[in-house]
């Protein structure tokens, strides 16, 4: 069994910064992801940003590439997403998950078998 908890959001105006952060309990062997989703009103879940559960590799959306930097702190089983110059399009629910993908395609934001946290609202104002 996984739980996961997200911490860190919030408001802020554009241009401005926030580090989201999910705490991981537990492990399944057949999960090789660990990312963040996000969701806003109306629209479509997407992946926003993983790195694979060895930390060789990370992935980001187009949306975000250069703005967002995922990391994870092993030693406290957290991953971390700083966020920084954000726009109005960045807001939305962001939840992180543990799951598995198709790496080898390349594919992180297809998630297969995983868990999930409850999310964590950030909301950026113009």
């Amino acid at each position: 069994q996984v739980q996961l908890v997200e911490s860190g959001g919030g408001s802020v105006q554009a241009g401005g910064s926030l580090n989201i952060s999910c705490v991981r309990s537990g492990i399944i062997y057949t999960a090789n992801t660990f990312g963040w989703f996000r969701q806003a009103p109306g629209q479509e879940r997407e992946g926003v940003a993983a790195i694979d559960t060895r930390g060789e590799n990370t992935y980001y959306a187009k949306s975000v590439k250069g703005r967002f930097t995922i990391s994870e702190d092993n030693a406290k089983n957290t991953l971390h997403l700083q966020m920084n110059n954000l726009s109005p399009e960045d807001t939305g629910m962001y939840t992180c998950a543990f799951y598995s993908s198709d790496l080898a395609r390349g594919t992180w934001w297809i998630p297969d078998f995983g868990y999930w946290g409850q999310g964590t609202q950030v909301t950026v104002s113009s």
